[in-house]
């Protein structure tokens, strides 16, 4: 038997071994990036159906739905062959950009409620006697919006693993709508609160699909930097575009139908998007594939992510634990959440700061100064257009990694960082100090177009650099950013009119400045100590993918959360020290970054 096994791994056949255990497996991803860098679920070899041997061997495995069955008589259903139609990167480049753009659309859409809600601040503290000073009172459906963002995808998104990626937008999206129809007939403000906070969470849940959307049908880094660039931009840019849909609509109509004009497009869209997209996780095709064939009277015909997976209780229990360890315990987490939630509150912040700002000096109504919050987006867009060139850099990286040849450098994400840093710091002094009546208003609007510029660079190199350093638990790692991120966004926006009434417009965007200055010293640190800090941290050595399994990745792009894990291949379970002198690839250290 240990013959044929070994046959097995040498011709590539994935197969059941006896010695597979249960184990703790990484929780899915939570970040709208929450993919990304991690491969689709598909396994990478194309082999057909094939049956195991040893009828005599009475080994037994456990698949989804907690049958026993003889692991020796399972087959184990695979792509037939690299060209499966059905596989989805052998889908056409004209329907998978079909598929990015739709899903990049739809975080759109979800993001806008977000910031569309600011536009009707003044009709909601007439109509609900709402004070919205010196405490702004209406900021509180903001913080309640993003608190569900911030907690729903822990929750939900954990069970999109059973279920693949269309059910996950389905629910979330359907749920959205409807609660768009509460929010839009609340009678009283606590209403209102309460209604954002399930409508944040949903549609979070449905920004957190896109990423690993994009992740199941773009084979490997090269493929995939565009199109995650181009989702990283609708992350921001939906949020930022708010303000001035809403602003649009109330121009003209009552606060109340900002909900209901996003209720109808987004509902009436809702078709088209059932008739373009369809299941893009590989190990839910094959699921699928495998369960049709047990119906036509092959019982034993399983898909590897039907055998040793972990409980849904299990993965919801890794999905808040290990999050909140990494965010106690590892300083680049720490360092990287601090950074990116920073910016994010910035974001949410300029939806109150640039109405105050833009109405004290030039008496402006409420529409024209969201026309001036458009200026976030358009940096965001061009940050966008030049974010090639840093994924460029970074792919070219491999060939000075001495350590890990033909790997690239996780520290070369952060080329476009520090001075993506500078720009937002700048932006951000920029629009304070030029905030003056002696001067146009396109001079502080360039300042705020710097903060989206810088925004973005932020965001995508934390996603970037945290998907490369931890590796396996990558999806933790982004989680505890995005929560951290996401609180930011809600509480931030408290201190905005309190802050630029005391301060001015001058010193109240300093002291912004002077603190994102301070946060611009984390990718400099990265830079300079990055790989040391990764060779001492134990959670990059228990995340690391080992020799083998990092060859592998790079060269088949196979999935690390629904392919069987075996101790044999070196890879350890959550918690397990490696024997002495083997270097795990989370220690590497370039020669030059």
């Amino acid at each position: 038997m240990e013959e044929a096994q070994h046959h097995a791994r040498v011709q590539g056949r994935p197969r059941l071994d006896s010695t597979w255990k249960h184990e703790e497996t990484e929780a899915p991803l939570h970040d709208p990036n929450d993919d990304l860098r991690q491969s689709s679920t598909q396994s990478s070899i194309p082999v057909p159906v094939h049956e195991g041997s040893d009828k005599s061997d009475s080994t037994r495995a456990v698949d989804r739905n907690e049958k026993t069955i003889n692991a020796a008589n399972v087959e184990i259903v695979d792509w037939n062959g690299p060209d499966d139609p059905e596989n989805p990167f052998n889908w056409s480049r004209k329907y998978k950009w079909l598929i990015t753009l739709t899903t990049c659309f739809i975080s759109i859409l979800t993001g806008l409620p977000a910031g569309a809600y600011s536009a009707g601040n003044d009709a909601m503290e007439r109509e609900f006697h709402v004070s919205n000073s010196p405490f702004p009172y209406l900021s509180f459906a903001t913080a309640s919006w993003n608190m569900g963002a911030a907690l729903f995808p822990l929750l939900f998104v954990p069970l999109t693993e059973n279920t693949g990626r269309m059910p996950g937008y389905y629910a979330s999206y359907i749920l959205f709508l409807i609660w768009l129809i509460p929010s839009a007939t609340a009678p009283n403000f606590a209403t209102l609160v309460v209604t954002r906070f399930f409508g944040g969470g949903a549609s979070s849940v449905s920004i957190n699909l896109v990423g690993g959307s994009i992740t199941d049908i773009w084979k490997g880094e090269r493929e995939r930097s565009l199109p995650m660039s181009i989702f990283g931009m609708t992350s921001v840019i939906g949020i930022a575009l708010g303000p001035f849909v809403g602003g649009a609509i109330i121009s003209g109509l009552n606060w109340r139908w900002i909900y209901w004009v996003q209720l109808i497009v987004d509902a009436g869209l809702l078709p088209i998007f059932a008739l373009i997209l369809r299941e893009t996780r590989g190990d839910r095709i094959l699921a699928k594939r495998a369960k049709k064939l047990r119906k036509q009277g092959r019982p034993n015909a399983y898909a590897k992510s039907e055998l040793n997976k972990a409980s849904l209780l299990e993965q919801l229990k890794i999905s808040f634990m290990r999050p909140t360890r990494m965010l106690t315990t590892e300083f680049v987490v720490i360092a990287f959440t601090l950074w990116v939630s920073f910016a994010w509150g910035v974001l949410f912040l300029f939806q109150s700061s640039v109405a105050q700002v833009f109405s004290g000096l030039y008496g402006w109504s409420t529409f024209p100064t969201t026309i001036v919050q458009l200026a976030i987006s358009v940096g965001a867009i061009i940050a966008t257009i030049v974010n090639p060139l840093q994924d460029w850099l970074y792919l070219r990286s491999a060939a000075r990694n001495d350590e890990e040849p033909g790997r690239p450098i996780p520290e070369a994400r952060l080329y476009f960082a520090v001075p993506g840093s500078l720009i937002f710091t700048a932006g951000l002094f920029w629009y304070g100090w030029s905030s003056s009546r002696s001067l146009p208003w396109i001079v502080p609007a360039l300042g705020v177009g710097c903060v989206g510029f810088g925004i973005y660079q932020i965001y995508m190199a934390t996603v970037n650099y945290l998907s490369d350093a931890y590796e396996k638990y990558t999806a933790s790692a982004l989680s505890a950013a995005s929560l951290g991120r996401n609180t930011f966004g809600a509480f931030l926006p408290l201190a905005s009119p309190q802050l630029y009434s005391h301060l001015g417009f001058h010193w109240a965007s300093s002291l912004l400045g002077f603190l994102a200055l301070i946060l611009s010293a984390a990718p400099v640190i990265l830079l300079w100590k990055g790989p040391v800090l990764r060779q001492r941290s134990p959670f990059m050595s228990e995340s690391a993918y080992d020799e083998g399994e990092a060859e592998a990745r790079r060269n088949s792009y196979a999935s690390r959360r629904t392919l069987p894990r075996q101790q044999s291949a070196g890879i350890l379970p959550f918690g397990a020290r490696r024997t002495p002198g083997h270097t795990p690839a989370g220690s590497r250290r370039a020669s030059m970054v």
